[in-house]
């Protein structure tokens, strides 16, 4: 493990991001599309753009599971030197460095209406929400283990189980600001006032 000074970002919190903006593109994508009339009618757009939302589901949530699990496995404890980026930092240099990408899909999902409508727009949505089942599945796992899981934003430009990945970094579960999973940490009412 490099030892040192340098940032961390939590893992969850970048799965998160992405079903965030990939499942809202997608609602948005499909609700204009489906006012489109389109060349195989709403009613096919629609039945087929809910098998693509199974399927990409599904997809999203299995892809790269395994590697997920070794390198939770394996994860290393993070030395005391590290800066551990915020939830919003990471979750919006993670849009920021992919705008033009959801641009794009977004684009994409809205002119394809004009063919099968709301489709496009439903299988983005698909994507996002098992990235979101992706992230809880994390949050399961770090409850479990009683840990965080961190990676190094630079070397998670592919996301954050590709191959460019060595390896992640563990802290305590009360490290940063975001809990299990990627979500917002909840004050207990006693510190919030």
């Amino acid at each position: 493990m490099v030892r040192g000074t340098y940032v961390l970002a939590r893992v969850a919190v970048l799965v998160r991001a992405a079903a965030r903006w990939l499942w809202w593109l997608g609602v948005v994508a499909a609700g204009i599309g489906v006012f489109v009339p389109g060349l195989t009618g709403r009613r096919i757009g629609v039945l087929g753009g809910a098998a693509l939302f199974v399927v990409a589901a599904f997809a999203a949530f299995l892809v790269r599971r395994r590697r997920y699990v070794a390198l939770a496995g394996q994860a290393g404890r993070a030395p005391r030197s590290v800066y551990l980026q915020d939830r919003r930092v990471t979750a919006r240099g993670w849009a920021r460095s992919r705008r033009w990408w959801l641009l794009g899909a977004f684009a994409v999902a809205l002119a394809s209406s004009v063919a099968v409508p709301a489709a496009a727009g439903m299988l983005l949505a698909g994507l996002g929400a098992g990235l979101w089942a992706k992230a809880v599945g994390i949050g399961r796992w770090e409850r479990a283990h009683d840990e965080l899981l961190w990676v190094r934003p630079e070397h998670a430009g592919r996301g954050p189980a590709a191959p460019s990945v060595p390896s992640y970094e563990a802290t305590g579960p009360v490290a940063g600001d975001a809990g299990p999973g990627g979500t917002r940490r909840r004050l207990p009412a006693a510190a919030a006032r």
